[in-house]
């Protein structure tokens, strides 16, 4: 016990020592409670297994995925390089992963999710004596969606002290059925995410696009629509940038088609500053660095912005070749299916045009695959040397779409779907009958041939099959037949064998790049072998060729399944040539790059023919790294041979006789290899087109020779013949 002094003065002193104290003592408190304690990490899947979290079923595997699973959409928005990934052999598996049981220290739970938007069947949940309290599923429902995980959280305060639990479920099997998780941390700071609203502005449309920031970053998306005059012209998921320090890119619609309207955009999940940033605009932000990206292609066709997959309406019009292709105008994932168009006089120089087909608006789901022929016979009704194209509404079945000139717009028929069944992706032909067919009706007779449509089926008795229907006016379809056995994607064409006209044989090419030859009566399709053959090998997918060709060549182009990293991204083949040759192992299709390419040549490099010494190089000097080059040489009793071009080794091992991991026989002791190299693509041709191999590679690099190496014994150098390409975007010479 303290005795006070007598003093009143020493008392007062003594008093205000003592109120000093407990202030500064208070304050420290304060400090200490305000201030929050360390984050606790309850996982974060970075390593190799789950460790004491329980897994059941076969939904997630021993471990956390790395990422993006075999067959799924690109996976992003997760931290380091694992994450919960459902998708293990897609949306059919089903399973619980459970943590541990754990203290509720923290205030919040934040995490990272996506994936399935099912309750109760693809979700998170918050487990308190086995019983759910809270729970969370990822976003996506139907097609056209994101596998972009998003920032979430839970308020935990009311639970602090308890144990609980984290469930994390997938138990739907049918589109979506997976879920995404990621990053799971007590926090005691409450997230700042951003106060998302519903925003809607009205304009009177003066300028050529509507603008639109786009983050790439997965937190939930919003959805776009823009109406013009009172009609919805546009409807779009996607994720707006909350503000210019997030904005990746812009987004834009091309909306000078409604020129003087009354325009509305409406918005949702978007923050002020990002709302306020769509906007019209005569130029799109950034666009003064389209093509001079250092990885972008030099030689291949590529969007300005967005996802493409797989090609679609490739058709000859009236003297300009017209390419359409998946588009996802608004997003670097699958999603939001949209026929995007290009143009081109040469199959070299392609010029980007608005968007034709959209989803939601002018289909009643998304716009799939299809393809593009001409009417020049007014079958349809529609016009004389009309420009029909063929597609899937994913909300209804098959449609079809007219264009009176020239592929600037399209209009809808009104009688659609045409076909409605389990499938997708037509492709449209005119056959013509010879003197052995006998007609459809006397209609087809008088018009000398009808229309096929083959297009991939789903059906109880024959599986995932290629079906075959017929018409003599575009619009009403009769089902003539089935294949089994192929899967998206397929289309049918004849080829002449080794050029002869008069020998020719019908082929059914499907997304694999898997085909069959045979023939084909107007309505069935008969292999004349047993199983598929090959030509295309690697990332290559879901090709088309183009129809009406003026002089009859087959010109295919596929779908590069190789990423980039915006503001585009997958990519398309060089264009390529296909025919029928006679082998020893009997008839193959080859395929070879168009050979307009030459008029992209500019300098010219030679090496004569020499002998080559085992494991020494020899050298040709080039420079750029835009090259197609072209090697041939006597394997003689060398183990293997390689050709480095610009930064990428091509290896063909003599043993095994593979050319990258490729099964190609020598022919004559020889083997040939042909070389386009692009900036992020590379596509290899073997023994004159008879493999046809599409890869990555790398981005602008200097590129000063390229080198012969025989390995493990000598061979002969019969050629070495390589060309400078130059850009198909600029003059230049492959320098931007």
């Amino acid at each position: 016990m303290i005795s006070l002094p007598n003093s009143l003065h020493l008392r007062k002193q003594l008093i205000a020592l003592l109120v000093v104290s407990f202030a500064l003592h208070a304050t420290e408190l304060v400090q200490s409670q305000d201030t929050p304690e360390a984050d606790l990490v309850i996982a974060d899947f970075e390593g190799d297994s789950y460790g004491d979290w329980i897994t059941q079923g076969d939904a997630f595997g021993t471990g956390p995925a790395r990422g993006t699973l075999p067959g799924q959409m690109q996976v992003s928005g997760y931290e380091g390089s694992g994450l919960v990934n459902s998708f293990r052999g897609g949306d059919r598996a089903t399973g619980t992963l459970t943590s541990p049981p754990f203290a509720v220290e923290r205030d919040y739970l934040t995490f990272l999710i996506g994936g399935g938007g099912h309750a109760n069947k693809t979700c998170m949940n918050l487990l308190v004596d086995g019983q759910v309290v809270q729970t969370i599923t990822g976003e996506n429902t139907q097609s056209g969606g994101s596998e972009a995980l998003a920032p979430a959280f839970w308020n935990l305060s009311e639970l602090a002290g308890q144990t609980v639990q984290l469930q994390i479920v997938d138990q739907a099997t049918a589109g979506w059925g997976h879920i995404n998780v990621d990053h799971l941390v007590q926090t005691d700071t409450k997230p700042n995410l951003p106060e998302w609203d519903r925003r809607e502005k009205a304009f009177v449309v003066t300028d050529t696009y509507l603008v639109i920031p786009i983050e790439n970053a997965g937190r939930g998306k919003g959805q776009i629509q823009l109406f013009a005059d009172d009609k919805e012209v546009r409807r779009y998921d996607l994720t707006i940038a909350t503000s210019a320090e997030t904005t990746d890119w812009h987004a834009y619609f091309t909306i000078d088609a409604y020129q003087g309207q009354n325009a509305r955009v409406v918005a949702t999940k978007v923050t002020d500053e990002g709302f306020a940033a769509v906007r019209q605009s005569n130029s799109v932000p950034g666009e003064g660095e389209f093509y001079r990206e250092p990885h972008r292609p030099q030689f291949h066709f590529t969007q300005k912005v967005g996802w493409i997959n797989d090609p679609n309406g490739m058709v000859y019009h009236d003297g300009t070749w017209h390419f359409f292709f998946q588009h996802n105008p608004v997003s670097l994932p699958w999603g939001n299916m949209t026929w995007g168009h290009a143009t081109s006089q040469d199959l070299l120089h392609w010029e980007q045009q608005p968007n034709k087909l959209f989803p939601k608006t002018m289909a009643t789901g998304n716009c799939f695959s299809g393809g593009a022929t001409v009417d020049k016979h007014n079958t349809s009704g529609w016009g004389e040397n009309t420009l029909v194209a063929f597609l899937t509404d994913t909300g209804s079945g098959e449609a079809v779409t007219y264009s009176n000139d020239g592929g600037k717009t399209f209009q809808w028929y009104e009688g659609n779907p045409i076909v409605k069944h389990q499938g997708r992706d037509p492709k449209v032909i005119w056959y013509t009958y010879d003197d052995a067919d006998t007609p459809l009706n006397e209609a087809a007779k008088e018009l000398g041939g009808h229309w096929v449509m083959v297009v991939y089926d789903e059906h109880p008795e024959h599986g995932q099959n290629a079906a075959f229907y017929t018409s003599i006016n575009l619009k009403d379809w009769t089902l003539q037949s089935h294949l089994p056995g192929y899967f998206e994607c397929t289309e049918l064409f004849e080829l002449p064998i080794d050029s002869d006209q008069a020998n020719s044989r019908w082929v059914v090419f499907a997304a694999d790049a898997k085909y069959a030859i045979g023939s084909f009566d107007g309505k069935t399709f008969t292999p004349e072998h047993v199983g598929k053959h090959q030509v295309h090998w690697g990332n290559y997918y879901a090709s088309q060729t183009f129809d009406n060709t003026p002089d009859g060549r087959r010109i295919q182009m596929g779908w590069l399944r190789i990423n980039a990293p915006g503001p585009y991204n997958q990519h398309f083949s060089f264009p390529h040539e296909l025919s029928l040759r006679t082998t020893e192992d009997g008839v193959r299709m080859f395929a070879q790059p168009i050979d307009e390419i030459e008029a992209l040549r500019s300098n010219r490099h030679q090496l004569p023919p020499q002998d080559l010494t085992a494991d020494e190089a020899i050298s040709l000097p080039v420079g750029s790294d835009l090259l197609d080059v072209q090697c041939t040489i006597e394997i003689g009793t060398a183990s293997s041979l390689e050709l480095t071009v610009a930064g990428r080794t091509i290896r063909y091992d003599a043993k095994t006789q593979n050319l990258n991991e490729t099964p190609l026989n020598p022919v004559d002791g020889k083997i040939s290899v042909r070389v386009l190299a692009d900036r992020s693509l590379t596509e290899i041709i073997g023994n004159e087109g008879r493999v046809f191999i599409s890869g990555p590679g790398p981005a602008r690099q200097p590129s000063t020779s390229i080198t012969v190496t025989a390995r493990g014994g000598t061979a002969k150098l019969l050629k070495l013949d390589a060309h400078e390409l130059r850009s198909i975007w600029s003059d230049a010479d492959g320098s931007r």
